[in-house]
């Protein structure tokens, strides 16, 4: 392995990442591998493959070119304090779906219902 290819992957994705306000448990579930995996993809202890760098770029909106190294200029603006988060992307909100997703059918209907009565208040 490229250690220092590895660490300029990781630095360049931890980067990308921390601009779009992402967890690192967001960024694996979106490019589907395991959180544990994405944090050691991040400290430089592993290279991705090239279907996962892939989908790293895709989800981090940011060219190869700059998780590889070869540009310091990403295809996204970063975003600013100003602008407003959508509610669906807040970590809290990620982190909520993230364990709705693991319930059992009824207990999802149960927390739509809770979740329905708080909205009127």
């Amino acid at each position: 392995m490229d250690k220092k290819l590895a660490t300029t992957i990781g630095a360049g994705a931890r980067a990308a990442r921390s601009r779009l306000e992402l967890t690192q448990a967001d960024v694996a579930e979106r490019i589907d591998v395991a959180t544990e995996v994405y944090g050691r993809l991040e400290r430089g202890g592993m290279l991705p493959s090239v279907q996962t760098l892939l989908k790293l770029c895709h989800e981090l909106h940011v060219s190869a070119d700059e998780l590889l190294g070869l540009s310091a200029q990403g295809t996204a603006p970063a975003r600013t304090s100003d602008t407003p988060v959508p509610p669906a992307e807040r970590p809290e909100v990620r982190r909520l779906l993230r364990t709705v997703r693991q319930l059992e059918g009824s207990h999802v209907k149960l927390l739509g219902l809770v979740a329905n009565a708080l909205g009127r208040r």
